[in-house]
């Protein structure tokens, strides 16, 4: 299997050095068949893990460091396809949505090439079993990823974006070797087997949350989310797309990587774990619904659904801490199916608003409208993928999130009070978020889709190109087929549970919830299909019927236009100013004046700012700001300060050695 990994460096190195030879139009296809020709190879090389068949091998055997080996088990097996696949649908979307701008060759050849190795770090992430090697790959992953988003490097909010992500990646950097190093010290080993042995000897509870922390802000949880939401603006499409669907998984990979070498305290991590879960969620979705700048709201959306996931890791843990192989199975279970079905559905939104903003060249909802008659296809898209998001059938964003509501529902059985009121709490707090999640993208879809055009646009928008839209059209082939034939995923992530826990089975209550879910989804198919046969009927009765076409009636206005639509603004108002605490919103207009019978044309302006960002992070950076301007006397510009400055230096060593204090 070593000669695959090769031959996938190989591929990578040969692609990067043919990227700056070939012509323009090409570049994005030399880079398309890199990224597919390392997924093939990786995939071989995972889908006998799948089976149960781990994967093991050495790369360096006695280092200073200690053995580094490759190790594909089932769950590095199920996040690496993930990889492979949005990697793939990424390439070749990218190939199309970059075809409409000018950029130059050189451009070119960093972004692909950069791309090819983003790729193949975050599989890397998932097969390198050493602290210090795994650093090596999460670190390639984060400047990789960073110098993707700020592909439109002279926009000045793009870059602050960028560097935003990167400190912020940077953060978890500082958690994740805070937590090796604690593991080397106390076993001398960076191996991840010395992380069980570590749990094995001490207490659990401090150095998986460490962990977490580092993990976490990858993923998105709150207080630790405040990049996605300026990352994945700022990043071209295909770039968001695989970020959310694939990059932020790779935290949930981690702390499932952690809980495999658990040994103790499941049910206080769970209860941690379960809790600030559903107030991500919470959270995400709010902002979510208030946001018009469609590509912020996605990303407020993955902050959600990351919530969604954790609910699913928190209900594992304490199903392990109180022996109920239902909820260890649906928790688990629900979580990692969620991971690709996110993975799924959120790379389809963020390449179907891609096609919106390539059309269109802006995000505000609020300037858009009507885009069904002259875009249908991304229409239909967009439809498909918000249907699936907001969990609702016959899509596979059901299937994951029923699993995790029947996991809540188990543990109803908990011997424990405070368990049992957690539990009711949690499912009162997933039902809001789905009930939120369809008010945000029924705004979302009626904003920008239905109605009429807000604003002229500077070129009418007209349906993408088909390499964009074949992408799109893979993912729902493969959404449909985990919301129709569930029994062959769930299958797959039973086997990798097993690694997890061996003592529980679950393979009957698995089965069977999988033929539930398969029932409801073909019943919503019926449903689908007696509704479109209605339709069928009603379109034949009204051919041969003279049909006219009038304008809507407007209430008594004889003169409608466009701005009397409803706005997302609109849409989402009575939520914002409800949770106005929460969801801070900062207006810039002139009050009218007392008397002011006939007022002057007047403009009003508003955005919301995150709440923790906008409390707590904006201040601690103001504060370094003011603190670091006291030196900034130091760097004064002039030449004549610089060279006392090394005078000084120069002086001191030499006292110091004088007097023997250093040699």
């Amino acid at each position: 299997m070593m000669e695959m990994i090769i031959v996938s460096w190989i591929v990578t190195l040969l692609a990067i050095f043919v990227l700056f030879f070939v012509p323009s139009k090409i570049k994005g296809y030399t880079a398309a068949v890199a990224v597919l020709a390392n997924s093939l190879l990786i995939s071989y090389i995972a889908f006998p893990a799948l089976g149960g068949h781990i994967q093991e091998f050495p790369v360096f055997a006695g280092t200073f460091l200690g053995d580094i080996s490759i190790r594909i088990d089932g769950l590095s097996a199920w996040f690496i396809l993930i990889i492979n696949f949005t990697s793939v649908t990424g390439v070749f979307y990218g190939i199309g949505y970059l075809k409409a701008y000018t950029n130059s060759s050189s451009k070119l050849n960093l972004h692909w090439s950069l791309f090819i190795i983003f790729h193949l770090s975050m599989v890397w992430v998932c097969m390198l079993q050493n602290g210090f090697a795994f650093l090596l790959a999460w670190e390639m992953m984060s400047l990789t990823s960073m110098l993707l988003v700020i592909f439109d490097h002279h926009n000045a909010q793009t870059l602050k974006a960028g560097l935003n992500y990167l400190v912020q990646m940077h953060i978890s950097v500082v958690f994740l070797t805070i937590g090796f190093i604690w593991v080397y010290s106390s076993t001398g080993s960076f191996g991840f087997d010395a992380i069980r042995t570590f749990f094995l000897s001490n207490n659990n509870i401090w150095l998986f949350l460490v962990f977490f922390a580092g993990f976490g802000l990858k993923a998105g949880f709150i207080p630790l989310h405040s990049w996605l939401p300026h990352a994945h603006p700022a990043a071209p499409s295909h770039i968001s797309g695989v970020m959310s669907g694939v990059i932020v998984k790779l935290g949930i990979y981690g702390i499932f990587r952690m809980i495999t070498f658990l040994h103790a305290d499941f049910i206080l991590l769970g209860e941690i774990i379960l809790t600030l879960s559903v107030l991500t969620g919470i959270y995400g979705i709010l902002n979510a619904t208030v946001h018009r700048d469609f590509k912020r709201m996605l990303a407020y959306c993955t902050i959600e659904k990351i919530g969604i996931i954790g609910i699913g890791i928190g209900i594992g843990l304490i199903g392990i801490g109180n022996a109920s192989p239902a909820m260890y199975f649906l928790g688990f279970g629900g979580a990692l199916l969620q991971v690709l079905n996110h993975s799924l559905f959120k790379s389809l939104l963020f390449y179907s608003a891609g096609s919106v903003y390539q059309q269109c060249h802006t995000r505000d909802m609020e300037q858009l409208g009507g885009l069904i008659k002259t875009m249908p296809k991304t229409a239909a898209i967009f439809l498909i993928g918000a249907v699936a998001i907001g969990g609702l059938p016959p899509f596979n964003g059901f299937v994951s999130e029923f699993a995790i509501y029947s996991g809540l529902i188990e543990g109803f059985h908990a011997n424990s009070l405070s368990q049992i009121i957690l539990f009711v709490l949690s499912l009162a707090g997933l039902c809001l978020i789905g009930g939120l999640s369809v008010l945000t993208f029924t705004k979302t879809f009626g904003t920008i889709f239905l109605g009429q055009p807000r604003k002229v646009l500077q070129h009418q928008p007209h349906e993408v190109s088909l390499l964009m839209l074949l992408p799109q059209y893979v993912i729902i082939a493969l959404m449909l087929s985990v919301a129709f034939v569930p029994q062959f995923y769930l299958k797959i992530i039973l086997e990798a549970l097993y690694e997890i826990n061996s003592t529980a089975n679950g393979s009957v209550l698995i089965n069977a919830y999988a033929s539930t879910i398969s029932a409801i989804s073909l019943y919503s198919i019926l449903l689908i299909g007696i509704a479109a046969a209605l339709w069928f009927i009603r379109s034949l009765v009204m051919k041969s019927r003279i049909q006219r076409v009038e304008a809507t009636w407007g209430c008594g206005y004889v003169a409608p236009n466009s701005r009397i639509q409803y706005t997302g603004k609109s849409f989402s108002k009575p939520l914002g100013k409800i949770l106005n605490f929460l969801l801070i919103e900062k207006k810039q207009f002139e009050e009218l004046k007392p008397g002011e019978i006939f007022p002057a044309k007047r403009s009003y302006a508003s955005h919301y700012h995150d709440f923790f960002e906008h409390n707590f992070i904006d201040s601690i950076t103001q504060r370094l700001i003011f603190s670091a301007n006291y030196f900034s006397f130091i760097q004064n510009g002039r030449i004549q300060s610089y060279v006392l400055y090394g005078i000084v230096f120069i002086l001191a060593m030499f006292i110091l050695t004088v007097f023997n204090i250093v040699s």
